[in-house]
């Protein structure tokens, strides 16, 4: 079984949180941290990137859904970026496209961000 590591980083502002290994209900109380780390020191301009993320499991996904609502309404977002295939299949199956900006590239979610709406 493979672990799991989020490596937080920071552009132009901008909170990057990337994803590596097996996020499932073992290792999601760390992405759950290091959201509340970044709400705790008020960032809400959120990208998560998969790039080295090679299996999520419910328990992963419900991270996603615990935070947004909280970062939302502080004007923030999450956008979801770099997902292989088998990764966005899940993702698509439960309907994140309609609420979860998901994006090929971390640069591109970084220029929506930069972006005034």
């Amino acid at each position: 079984m493979e672990g799991f590591e989020v490596t937080p980083n920071e552009h132009s502002g901008i909170s990057i949180l990337a994803l590596k290994g097996y996020l499932d209900a073992h290792t999601a109380p760390a992405l759950e941290t290091a959201f509340q780390k970044l709400i705790d020191d008020k960032k809400y301009n959120i990208i998560v990137n998969f790039t080295d993320l090679n299996y999520i499991s419910s328990a992963g996904l419900g991270v996603f859904m615990g935070f947004i609502e909280d970062i939302r309404k502080n004007s923030g977002d999450i956008k979801l970026t770099n997902m292989k295939p088998k990764i966005y299949r899940v993702f698509d199956l439960l309907g994140f496209p309609t609420l979860y900006d998901i994006l090929d590239e971390e640069e591109k979610a970084i220029e929506k961000f930069n972006k005034p709406s």
